[in-house]
């Protein structure tokens, strides 16, 4: 299966949010930057961060810029009981 430069991108910042290169709540570089660290044109970076942000990856903030969200919140471990909760054994 062929696979488009916008889902190369997107595939490369997934993995730098989910190895924790770029963290929760850490700024994506801009547009610009990223079309030139990855070779491609303005249009193939806007697709990969639709992908991203469709995926709940990423938000983009008006005249902010992008941030990483993280790996999706049901990958999130559960906190465990307190002593004592009345939570515990329902």
């Amino acid at each position: 299966m062929v696979e488009y430069e916008w889902q190369r991108v997107s595939r490369a910042i997934e993995q730098d949010i989910r190895t924790g290169r770029i963290p929760p709540g850490g700024a994506l570089p801009g547009i610009v930057r990223l079309a030139q660290e990855y070779g491609v044109a303005d249009h193939t970076i806007r697709r990969a961060l639709r992908d991203l942000r469709e995926r709940g990856l990423i938000e983009t903030l008006p005249s902010k810029g992008s941030f990483a969200i993280g790996p999706a919140k049901a990958e999130a471990p559960r906190p465990e009981p307190r002593d004592g909760d009345p939570s515990e054994g329902v």
